[in-house]
């Protein structure tokens, strides 16, 4: 269901998937699953098959023309089209395998609306493609603010390093400057780039490549953007389709001395 946007507001489309495939994963959690091997230690289950097909069935019912890729289903629509989705039902499928509740669930309009769902505490974290907010249960929607308070520091140590031996995520935690300023903290999953906008982290750093397109990153960075956070690649350059990394932080200072470490 739609709520409280118009149904022709894009933003309203992505929450109402989001909040459709968290349910999914929240009712489903704890439950014996069966690994769907995808190859290189990398797997689905049934939570992340059937959370993808909810959320296609909310953007099918609304947007019916739109293009739309799936983490399980892949490439449905032309893939050049100007309106694609790009959906990722269960952002964290080792830490839900395991009983660990750190998971997310992402729809995003490239280049446009995009929503972040935490299926366990109801939280939805959403943009419009100019404002980000983020919607509990029962109370109004609150606008994101990034702040550098609380000097925490997640650094994604999953595989693929397409920029080593030249950066290496683990060796930035490993730095004197970096534990005399911040904390780190894993978390990898796209709960923490929404809570780099809300306040609730300092920044975030992972390796990858072309991660504004990918269907784990571009929910993520859309609500920073929105934000107002400061977002480069580990090289300090835009992202886009052929970016290298990315680094998200909720202010200058906190992005300046980040990538001052790196470059030493």
């Amino acid at each position: 269901m739609i709520d409280s946007y118009a149904s022709s507001d894009d933003a309203a489309v992505a929450i109402a998937g989001a909040r459709a495939g968290a349910d999914v994963v929240r009712a489903m959690y704890g439950q014996r699953l069966n690994r769907i091997d995808k190859g290189s230690g990398d797997f689905a289950t049934a939570a992340d098959v059937e959370a993808e097909r909810t959320i296609l069935g909310v953007i099918r019912a609304a947007r019916p023309d739109d293009a739309v890729l799936g983490e399980e289903g892949g490439q449905q629509g032309a893939p050049d089209g100007v309106r694609q989705w790009l959906v990722d039902p269960l952002c964290g499928t080792l830490n839900y395998a395991v009983g660990n509740m750190l998971v997310a669930v992402n729809v995003a309009l490239r280049d446009g609306a995009a929503a972040v769902a935490d299926p366990f505490s109801r939280e939805v974290f959403f943009t419009d493609g100019e404002t980000a907010w983020v919607r509990h249960d029962g109370a109004d929607d609150a606008l994101l603010t990034p702040s550098p308070a609380t000097r925490l520091v997640d650094v994604n140590l999953d595989p693929p390093f397409p920029n080593a031996p030249g950066f290496r995520a683990v060796e930035l935690l490993a730095r004197p400057e970096f534990v005399e300023r911040f904390r780190p903290r894993v978390v990898s999953t796209t709960l923490a780039l929404a809570w780099v906008a809300a306040g609730k982290r300092a920044a975030y750093v992972t390796d990858g490549s072309g991660l504004s397109r990918s269907v784990h990153f571009a929910a993520g960075i859309a609500l920073c953007r929105a934000a107002g956070c400061v977002i480069t690649g580990i090289d300090g350059a835009p992202i886009g389709e052929a970016g290298r990394g990315l680094v998200v932080a909720a202010d200058d200072e906190t992005h300046g001395l980040l990538m001052s470490m790196m470059r030493s």
